[in-house]
């Protein structure tokens, strides 16, 4: 089966947004370069620790011998999106596996996003390398500035969900929380 690979060099646009309240939210992230879109749907885990990983990969590179790439200090306001996911929207696939990797050439973070697979193996016998393939992988190519603006707005999405109470430490529903204390309390 061929892979289909969405790729954006430059892009216009590269965001993580949600759709639905917290608590039923739905994470993606989507890129734009000139009318083309691509919006794959990812875990919040997953969004979390994207945005963790590229901020651990520019402290690396910032604190560089001589800071040889010009990462900035701070995240570049003009660079910063708070707009909403945009329209037409249109899932492309759900994210699996994604990988996060460093071009020196160009100085861009690089990011991959592999496409979950649904194998339908049910028995361990009948599992195979093959049925892991991913068919659709989305690779996005982003200047620094813009991953560092990319990473703020992720971890201000991850975090604009449900407040967590204070005492159990478990997510508190619109329409309520039943707080479970540990029974050692």
């Amino acid at each position: 089966m061929p892979i289909i690979v969405h790729e954006f060099d430059w892009p216009d646009r590269v965001v993580i947004g949600t759709v639905g309240v917290p608590g039923s939210r739905t994470f993606y992230l989507q890129v734009r370069s000139g009318a083309q879109i691509v919006s794959i749907a990812l875990e919040k885990q997953q969004s979390a620790l994207l945005a963790e990983k590229i901020d651990e990969m520019l402290e690396q590179l910032m604190t560089h011998d001589g800071n040889p790439f010009s990462v900035p200090t701070a995240t570049p306001i003009e660079l910063v999106d708070n707009d909403p996911l945009e329209q037409p929207f249109d899932e492309q696939f759900r994210t699996g596996t994604m990988t996060l990797g460093w071009d020196p050439r160009t100085a861009q973070v690089v990011i991959e996003a592999f496409s979950l697979t649904d194998s339908g193996v049910t028995d361990e016998d009948d599992f195979d390398a093959a049925s892991l393939e991913s068919t659709e992988t989305l690779l996005v190519r982003i200047p620094v500035g813009t991953a560092q603006a990319f990473a703020m707005r992720t971890r201000e999405i991850v975090g604009a969900g449900r407040p967590i109470c204070a005492l159990c430490g478990m997510p508190i529903d619109a329409d309520g929380h039943v707080c479970t204390l540990p029974d050692d309390r």
